[in-house]
């Protein structure tokens, strides 16, 4: 009887830490997305490691910007009307992946970001992003 109450003891702390870390995962990725969304520079900040680059194929060639500049391209205050959501988050230990859908209807275009995230220093940082988008009709 003491081993099954121990099993479950071990199961629900395991289960308890795993959605703790989904918890922290998203609130990382929540940062990124409402922060690009409500004019939130500082939220991106949060989001993104300091050495994080963004990646985009165009014209089959890829395209690279540097992090920094594209947080300091989010005006502070400038609302957008971005709709974005998680679609998937996997993780193992300290790192992690993300599937992120970002809906801008005032360009008709649904991206899709595929983000790899990090945990240092005991917080989940957003080191790696790259995307592509569909342009739809309205």
């Amino acid at each position: 009887m003491k081993k099954i109450i121990v099993l479950i003891a071990i199961i629900f702390i395991q289960n308890t830490f795993a959605q703790t870390e989904i918890e922290n995962i998203n609130e990382t990725l929540l940062n990124y997305i409402e922060g690009t969304a409500n004019g939130e520079p500082d939220r991106v900040r949060e989001a993104f490691h300091e050495n994080l680059n963004l990646y985009h194929v165009k014209k089959d060639t890829l395209v690279t910007w540097v992090g920094k500049k594209y947080v300091n391209n989010i005006k502070k205050g400038g609302k957008s009307n971005r709709i974005g959501r998680v679609v998937s988050v996997d993780y193992e230990n300290d790192a992690a992946i993300a599937k992120i859908e970002i809906i801008m209807p005032i360009y008709k275009r649904v991206y899709t970001d595929y983000l790899m995230l990090l945990k240092i220093k005991g917080k989940w940082k957003i080191i790696h992003k790259s995307f592509t988008f569909i342009t739809y009709r309205k």
